[in-house]
């Protein structure tokens, strides 16, 4: 079973998420919470693997949250971020804080149920357009990109990652196999010293291998 937290303060959204989350076979709906700093009260009496974050809630907000839930605590649940549009700044906030990924609030449940599957596997929820937008609105206020450790290879498989692109799509991209684009994307995770794919996307944009388009 998938072990499920939601944190939202409109209380019918958060009641629609939860029955939503309950109705399916894989899923368990382990507690609940209206804003940041309930939800990191509550979290620490129960075991979650994914987080459902709003992104704007009074007296803590998810950026918040999601960075004091993360930082530096080995086996934190995953994060997905939910915002109501999708050129929020706090969702590129939480992003960076260690989120694995956003949505939005409108989104059909099937994306939802989706997102919740893909980042309890270990992915990271990077391929809806929106994340692409996002990032796009706000590479112009990244930092000027520095020297990196990584080699042309490891920058090319980057870059395609940036696009949103699967290891099969790189592979067949670059005549490489899935095991070895497998292994390239595990160095580039390892040398940056990064949780998932959406961190490597955002490495790629504050350092200039990928830009807005």
């Amino acid at each position: 079973m998938i072990r499920v937290f939601v944190v939202d303060d409109q209380d019918l959204v958060r009641t629609g998420t939860v029955m939503v989350l309950q109705a399916q076979p894989d899923m368990e709906v382990v507690g609940e919470a209206r804003d940041g700093a309930d939800a990191l009260a509550r979290l620490r009496a129960v075991q979650a693997d994914v987080v459902l974050m709003d992104v704007r809630m009074p007296r803590m907000d998810g950026v918040a949250a999601t960075r004091e839930l993360l930082a530096g605590v080995p086996g934190a649940p995953k994060v997905i971020v939910l915002t109501t549009f999708d050129l929020d700044e706090y969702a590129f906030a939480a992003l960076r804080a260690g989120a694995s990924g956003f949505l939005l609030k409108d989104a059909p449940a099937e994306e939802m149920l989706a997102a919740v599957r893909t980042v309890h596997e270990g992915d990271a929820v990077i391929a809806p357009s929106t994340t692409r937008r996002l990032l796009d609105h706000v590479a112009p206020t990244l930092p000027t990109p520095g020297p990196d450790p990584l080699t042309d290879r490891e920058r090319e498989v980057l870059r395609h990652i940036a696009m949103g692109q699967t290891n099969a799509e790189i592979a067949g991209l670059l005549f490489l196999s899935e095991g070895t684009v497998k292994t390239h994307v595990g160095r580039i995770l390892a040398k940056l010293e990064l949780r998932d794919r959406v961190q490597a996307v955002i490495w790629a944009y504050e350092h200039g291998l990928a830009r807005p388009r």
